[in-house]
């Protein structure tokens, strides 16, 4: 099985905190969804022929921002070209996008799953982060969708905003955790160079949080989604149990995908690849039959230390056979005296086939990674 991933490259606006790839000029957004379409159909046969795709998930950039008629245009292109086996399908959207129309046209479609990019439920914050909507908006959204028939529902949050306590953290996570979705995904505020707040860094006029107050942000906001019945599943996604994301947990699981559009990263098992990041620069490749990306072979050493990376940030930990098993490894030997001192530190916990984070290893989640590493 596999999944793939649509990018749709194009922004109403730039938040300040952003650096994904995409542009807030649409002049090109027909051309592109015709080159989306044209790489999905040159593109057929990398994941293997006949390979069931169980999941389809558009993310961006806005993909809300497309018309119907061109998501339908991109999912019939999917339909005519991959073997359909669908589990789940998502579409990011964000709160001033979602009307009875819109959502009508994305049920129509097929679309059975919103991911929300609410991000704060303060204006004060909104407007900071410069996002498009207000909180009245993200609150219709979320209640629109209900009624119009969507049961999977996810939002998103940002913590480690540099207030002067956690007070707003905590009015957003009670607002999260009234409104009830299936599946909260939170990440910590990261100032990049290339963007607005990196900028503004750099010349002193912002200052962001510090490590420990957003530290603090995370284990609150462990607290009380898992007193509000969620579990964290992933290091940044918290689902009610019959609610986590099946596209994104497959990717933490090491299963195959098809990233599609201008950045988008591939993966098929023994190399990852990724188009490139340039939105002219991708429609004139694909105006020649060509697919714009870049391609690194990964060894079985390379193989195995992103299954660890990746494995260790979820619920289900390492598989200790199945390292063992497919790599020839076995890491409860090599790394004995690492496991036993993370495992008084309270920072893992180990059985006879896993080997899993604490609650309180999730904070140290890469660092704990990268010493696993062989």
């Amino acid at each position: 099985m596999a999944g793939i991933y649509i990018h749709i490259p194009f922004c109403r606006q730039a938040c300040h905190y952003c650096d994904f790839h995409f542009s807030t000029s649409t002049a090109l957004k027909d051309k592109m969804v015709r080159m989306i379409c044209r790489e999905l159909q040159l593109q057929k046969d990398y994941l293997g022929r006949g390979t069931p795709i169980k999941t389809i998930y558009f993310g961006g950039g806005t993909p809300s921002l497309l018309s119907a008629e061109a998501l339908a245009e991109i999912l019939e292109t999917i339909s005519l070209h991959y073997p359909l086996e669908l589990e789940e399908t998502t579409i990011e959207t964000n709160p001033d996008d979602l009307n009875p129309a819109m959502l009508q046209s994305l049920k129509t479609l097929g679309f059975d799953r919103l991911s929300i990019g609410i991000q704060s439920f303060s204006e004060e914050v909104l407007r900071f982060y410069n996002r498009a909507h207000t909180a009245t908006e993200s609150l219709k959204s979320i209640d629109l969708a209900r009624k119009m028939g969507f049961d999977k529902l996810s939002i998103d949050l940002m913590y480690g905003f540099p207030a002067k306590d956690h007070q707003l953290w905590n009015h957003d996570l009670r607002q999260a955790i009234q409104l009830a979705p299936g599946h909260i995904s939170s990440y910590c505020l990261t100032i990049e160079p290339d963007t607005a707040l990196g900028k503004w860094a750099q010349k002193g006029s912002f200052n962001p949080a510090s490590e420990d107050f957003c530290a603090e942000q995370f284990e609150v906001m462990q607290n009380q989604l898992e007193d509000a019945g969620y579990v964290q599943y992933e290091i940044s996604n918290f689902g009610k149990p019959d609610a986590f994301a099946v596209h994104n947990s497959n990717y933490w699981k090491g299963i195959p995908y098809l990233g599609i559009g201008p950045s988008a990263h591939s993966f098929d098992g023994r190399s990852r690849q990724h188009n490139i990041a340039n939105n002219p620069k991708y429609i004139k490749a694909l105006d020649n039959e060509t697919v714009p990306f870049e391609k690194d072979v990964l060894s079985q050493e390379d193989i195995l230390n992103e299954y660890l990376l990746t494995a260790l940030r979820t619920i289900w930990g390492v598989d200790l056979q199945k390292v063992k098993e497919t790599f020839g490894v076995d890491l409860m030997h090599i790394h004995a005296p690492l496991i036993q001192q993370l495992s008084q530190e309270k920072l893992i916990e180990t059985n006879t086939r896993h080997l899993r984070l604490t609650k309180q290893g999730k904070l140290l989640a890469d660092y704990i990674a990268g010493k696993l590493f062989v």
